[in-house]
């Protein structure tokens, strides 16, 4: 673990941790972590840890503090259990609430310099688009995000440029959900939906069986693209 956990106060009362990864000059553009089901665990801090790398500040809110604070679960059946468990007593809409006080206290950190971006997988994707209509960041990536396709009014509307990622064997977003999401967003400009065939969902985290070395390349390379344009940082453009 190379970052830190700072607290965040909370709209309606109250605070909750998140995991900050800042980058070695100490500063860069904001990333807005969102988790997936399993908590702040080490493969969503190792995510974070891998964007400071990249330059940017990188930062993982606690969205389950509000039914068990500080959960990190792993992905066997039991821990798979607990995490769907949780899964069905979560607030979305207070979880985006939070997403948006994180976001304002990223911009405020003296690590974050300039834009921020959301990044998100599995509930995380869902809520990093929604972040994209909600919280005001300048950009958003979302893997495998399950149920947007229950929100394409909302997401037809989105002005800022997002890239998503689905995999073609995702028992979770089935090939007609989307179908539907790149419908929605067909002909907007900043726009792009990349599906990975052979994949299932979760393709993105090492040591779970559905993932997959080259897709999870693939898809960093092109989220990465989206927060070099959208978000630089300075030296990364003027380096390219």
């Amino acid at each position: 673990m190379k970052g830190e956990w700072i607290d965040v106060a909370a709209a309606d009362g109250g605070s909750f941790r998140a995991y900050l990864a800042k980058p070695d000059k100490g500063g860069g553009p904001g990333i807005l972590l969102c988790q997936e089901i399993f908590g702040v665990n080490a493969q969503m801090r190792a995510v974070a840890d891998d964007y400071a790398e990249a330059g940017y500040a990188a930062l993982v809110p606690d969205l389950f503090w509000r039914l068990v604070p500080g959960v990190q679960l792993g992905y066997g059946e039991a821990d798979v259990e607990k995490a769907f468990a949780l899964l069905g007593k979560f607030d979305e809409a207070a979880g985006v609430r939070d997403i948006t006080a994180a976001v304002q206290a990223l911009r405020a950190h003296p690590a974050c310099e300039g834009k921020i971006g959301a990044l998100g997988f599995c509930l995380g994707g869902k809520l990093a688009v929604l972040a994209a209509s909600r919280s005001g960041v300048d950009c958003a990536v979302s893997y495998y995000g399950v149920g947007i396709e229950t929100l394409l009014d909302e997401v037809s509307k989105i002005a800022v440029p997002m890239v998503l990622h689905f995999a073609g064997r995702d028992k979770y977003v089935p090939p007609a959900a989307v179908e539907a999401i790149r419908k929605a967003l067909s002909g907007r400009p900043g726009m792009e939906v990349h599906v990975y065939p052979e994949c299932e969902h979760g393709f993105n985290t090492p040591g779970r069986p559905s993932y997959d070395q080259r897709a999870a390349q693939t898809a960093r390379s092109r989220a990465l693209a989206l927060f070099r344009e959208q978000l630089g940082p300075a030296w990364a453009a003027a380096n390219s």
